[in-house]
């Protein structure tokens, strides 16, 4: 819902999107930027986990990352910065080769932390840039 006393607003989630479970935006335009909140592997229209692996896991929360920068007009091109969490640091090489599959060169920045995730593998959120 827009909100014509702020400076940034929320971007409209389609099904492709897992909604919020918490008190967040998923997807915010503020000027030339979007913001992506903390993506998990959950699929948006049965809740279920994309999988028990890293693998799936990557790639599943990728996809939600996608669709969530799609909703608000951007693309996993206008990204400029990730940051990923991950519930096991040995997961890292796993994680930047699908990463390197989805990005393109010249990458993002990006930053990789370990993280508690309460059941999940990966969680990432990402920033855009949209300058038109």
């Amino acid at each position: 819902m827009a909100d014509a006393s702020r400076s940034w607003q929320p971007a409209f989630l389609s099904g492709d999107v897992p909604k919020p479970v918490g008190a967040y935006s998923p997807a915010v335009r503020a000027g030339d930027f979007v913001f992506i909140s903390g993506q998990v592997p959950r699929d948006p229209r049965t809740n279920a986990l994309a999988g028990d692996d890293i693998e799936s896991q990557v790639r599943g929360t990728l996809a939600n990352v996608k669709n969530a920068l799609a909703a608000a007009g951007a693309t996993l091109d206008d990204v400029v910065s990730v940051t990923t969490y991950l519930a096991d640091v040995d997961d890292w090489p796993k994680f930047n080769e699908i990463y390197k599959e989805t990005f393109r060169a010249p990458y993002p920045t990006r930053t990789a932390i370990g993280a508690n995730l309460r059941g999940i593998l990966v969680e990432i959120s990402a920033v855009a840039y949209l300058k038109r």
